[in-house]
């Protein structure tokens, strides 16, 4: 099994820990070894990411690999088709995530069902992981949630946890003990999870039958049509069919 971990963040503070601590227990559960590193790769933002988005549009008028920053950004993203589980984790900053994750799913504009999605994602189980001291959890998991199921995910999770505090050695017994069953629990479903059918989420289907009529009344000189009509999705093919 093979986890890419994203943090939203460069300090390992409780989002960074808890998700390393789930990344271990899925592992674990699999009978995988929890200290192989080609088991678990991780990424910092913005140490091994750093560039805004241009609103340049080449990504759209040509393809992702065209973007100005794909050289920095290629690492990531090769690292994400080839994970069976993406663990994305990002404090809470202003009650979102961190400007650096929704930088870097910016860039990840086209892989949205409604464009040019990635077949691999069907493969795929995801978590979204946020704590804070205080609230705001919900919309932090949100924003990162709504790229990985319009990707296609099959199967995304939502982890927000309040902790009460900034400080990870201080987190109140009682809740440690919390984010302990949690893990414990959600690790158990990923591995269960791990090597089902392809399938696609429900909203990121149902996107995919508006933009397939759409493309029937649209131009059939963009991008997007060709990305489709080469895929055979305006056919009988299908993302979640296809290896």
């Amino acid at each position: 099994m093979k986890i890419v971990i994203i943090h939203g963040q460069a300090h390992e503070g409780t989002t960074c820990l808890t998700a390393r601590k789930l990344a271990e227990k899925t592992l674990a559960k699999v009978g995988a070894a929890t200290n192989d590193s080609d088991h678990i790769r991780e990424f910092f933002l913005p140490r091994d990411f750093n560039e805004p988005c241009r609103g340049c549009m080449t990504c759209f008028n040509k393809d992702l690999s065209s973007c100005p920053h794909y050289e920095k950004l290629q690492p990531i993203a090769d690292a994400m088709l080839a994970a069976d589980l993406i663990i994305l984790a990002s404090p809470v900053y202003v009650y979102h995530a961190t400007g650096q994750m929704m930088s870097l799913l910016d860039h990840f504009a086209t892989w949205w069902m409604v464009h040019r999605p990635r077949k691999e994602m069907a493969d795929k189980q995801a978590v979204v992981i946020s704590t804070a001291a205080g609230g705001g959890m919900k919309n932090t998991c949100r924003d990162m949630a709504d790229s990985l199921e319009m990707w296609g995910v099959r199967k995304v999770y939502r982890l927000g946890l309040g902790v009460q505090t900034a400080d990870p050695k201080a987190i109140p017994v009682r809740i440690k003990a919390g984010i302990e069953k949690k893990t414990e629990r959600l690790a158990a479903k990923l591995a269960a999870g791990h090597g089902a059918r392809r399938k696609m989420n429900g909203r990121a289907k149902k996107w995919f039958y508006i933009v397939r009529l759409l493309h029937k009344m649209g131009p059939s000189d963009t991008p997007d049509y060709t990305y489709w009509e080469e895929k055979g999705w305006h056919g009988k093919g299908r993302p979640w069919h296809q290896k």
